[in-house]
C-alpha cells in the first residue's frame, strides 16, 4: 500500500509538465514599453491582431462548415439513388421466376 502511494505522489509531482506561454505572431510584449501612450497604443495594437486573427479562424471555420454541409447533402443524394437502386433490384428479383 505504501508503495502505491509513493507511487502516486510521484507522478503527481513529475506528471503534468508546468504549461508555457505560446508566442502569437504580431503580438507585442507591452510591458517593457515605457510611456502610458506607447503602452496603451501596444495594447490597441495587440486588440486588433487578436481580433483579426479571431475573425479569419471564424471564416475559415464557417467555410469548412458549409463545405462538411454541401458533402453531407451530396452524400445523402448518393444514398438515396443507391437505395433506390437497390429496392428496385430487390423487386425485380422477387418477379423473377426462380428457374430449377
Amino acid at each position: 500500500m505504501r508503495k502505491i502511494l509513493t507511487l502516486i505522489v510521484a507522478a503527481a509531482t513529475l506528471g503534468p509538465a508546468p504549461a508555457w506561454a505560446q508566442d502569437i505572431a504580431g503580438i507585442e510584449d507591452c510591458t517593457r514599453t515605457s510611456g502610458l501612450d506607447r503602452r496603451t497604443g501596444c495594447l490597441q495594437s495587440n486588440v486588433n491582431v487578436l481580433q483579426r486573427l479571431v475573425t479569419r479562424n471564424a471564416l475559415e471555420a464557417q467555410q469548412k462548415l458549409a463545405a462538411a454541409g454541401n458533402e453531407i447533402a451530396a452524400l445523402k443524394a448518393a444514398l438515396a439513388a443507391v437505395q433506390a437502386r437497390l429496392e428496385a433490384l430487390q423487386a425485380a428479383a422477387e418477379k423473377k421466376p426462380e428457374s430449377k
